[in-house]
């Protein structure tokens, strides 16, 4: 039973409709629950990959630059302002991660797909019938889930997911993901269209500030790989450079005229940079190895506490990705959360623009969602974008790695001699 089909879409369905729908678990149940649910799952994901033992080599159950990232965070409690703290937060991630090592390993990129795009599905569907049963049918205002129920305005919105920014880093995953499953022919047109278009009045109506910067990069990454893939194979690898330096042109110029970005891009991302300029004072104290690991900002710790009182309003990140994994371990753990990412990004890359299948480009395009949105929110560190990164990760590894060539030498030696 462990070992079935069945069972691991079961899985995976119940992992991703779990922990993207976190927030509501959390306040419909409160926060034990939610850990209960997520430790049941560890549990029965364990008993899945031990009945699959030998099935799993053991050089591909993880990615070595996980292991490595993992391992700098707990190493992080020995200097860590509170090591409980550290340890919870360590915790947690790990455990999400380990459901997102398990989902790579029982289900492929098609089947990993179609469960994201089942459960987004019904999680935008709800979110919307909540937003129109609240803000609209309701005649006395009812915070449901936290709903503030301005759909009537045309937003913002925030669904089941706690927040407007979450929302729309949501819907743009399901809307890279409901167009594969289009393209891929996995769902009937009618469905196809329907996802589409449930993603595409989310993602509009979360008005969230970090959607169209999304869009953009998603877009401006399809037509390249689009690009890519038509080319001609001797021209490929040529085409492939001059992308990425004009990738390092964009991202070179766009730090030199930050001030000026930001400064257009209105008061929201205006807030973000007097929290950054804030931050940067503190990273100066311990610039290499932070102030140790804790996922969301524990609330009565230094100098998250100092932080919001120097604001006078409280966070719960530090609304970047890069900006917290510099605060809290410093520039060695950024380095190495960024080594990881970019070397999966690669790979996943590489593997889409060679094979002709459209479903290779689910991993990648999942990966630059992740990466500009960890340039407005720590989404990718915890929760539900760590878990889809981790299993990008996992995807990646996969694939165009040192694996790869073991598994090929061991399978020469395995074979019976010439005669």
């Amino acid at each position: 039973m462990l070992r079935s089909a069945g069972l691991a879409r079961a899985f995976t369905l119940a992992t991703l409709g779990t922990v993207f729908s976190g927030h509501a678990i959390q306040w419909l149940a409160g926060l034990v629950t939610y850990v209960t649910i997520v430790a049941g799952l560890c549990v029965v994901g364990l008993g899945m990959l031990v009945a699959r033992r030998r099935e799993i080599s053991l050089w591909r159950l993880l990615p070595v630059s996980l292991v490595v990232f993992l391992c700098w965070t707990i190493i992080s409690v020995f200097w860590s302002v509170s090591p409980s703290d550290t340890v919870v937060g360590w915790v947690s991630q790990v455990a999400v991660a380990f459901l997102a090592i398990v989902i790579g390993h029982v289900r492929d990129t098609l089947q990993t797909a179609r469960a994201l795009g089942d459960v987004m599905r019904w999680l935008l569907s709800i979110s919307l019938g909540l937003e129109i049963l609240i803000g609209i049918l309701m005649r006395q205002p009812v915070h449901w889930l936290g709903i503030d129920g301005n759909i009537a305005r045309f937003g913002p919105v925030e669904g089941i997911f706690g927040s407007r920014n979450m929302l729309g880093f949501v819907a743009v995953l399901a809307l890279v993901t409901f167009v594969v499953e289009w393209r891929t022919s996995s769902v009937r047109p009618g469905v196809a269209v329907y996802s589409v278009a449930v993603g595409g009045v989310m993602a509009v109506l979360s008005r969230s500030p970090t959607v169209l910067a999304l869009a953009a990069a998603v877009g401006a990454a399809v037509a390249a790989l689009a690009l890519v893939r038509h080319a001609r194979p001797h021209n490929r690898m040529t085409l492939q450079w001059s992308l990425g330096a004009a990738v390092v042109l964009g991202l070179s110029a766009a730090y030199v005229f930050r001030h000026q970005l930001i400064a257009a891009a209105g008061p929201d991302f205006s807030i973000r940079a007097n929290l950054w300029r804030v931050l940067s004072f503190y990273v100066r104290f311990y610039p290499v190895q932070g102030f140790g690991w804790f996922g969301p900002w524990p609330r009565e710790e230094y100098p998250f506490v100092a932080i919001d009182f120097s604001l006078g309003k409280q966070y719960t990140t530090a609304l970047n990705a890069y900006a917290d994994l510099v605060l809290q371990i410093g520039w060695v753990g950024t380095f190495l959360f960024m080594a990881m990412v970019g070397i999966a990004v690669i790979r996943s890359w590489l593997v889409a623009a060679e094979r002709r299948s459209i479903v290779y480009a689910w991993t990648p395009l999942i990966l630059v969602t992740l990466v500009v949105n960890s340039l407005f929110e720590s989404f990718a560190l915890f929760g539900a974008g760590w878990l889809i990164l981790v299993v990008c990760l996992v995807r990646a590894g996969q694939s165009r790695s040192w694996r790869e060539r073991l598994d090929a030498v061991e399978s020469a030696e395995t074979l019976p001699p010439r005669r």
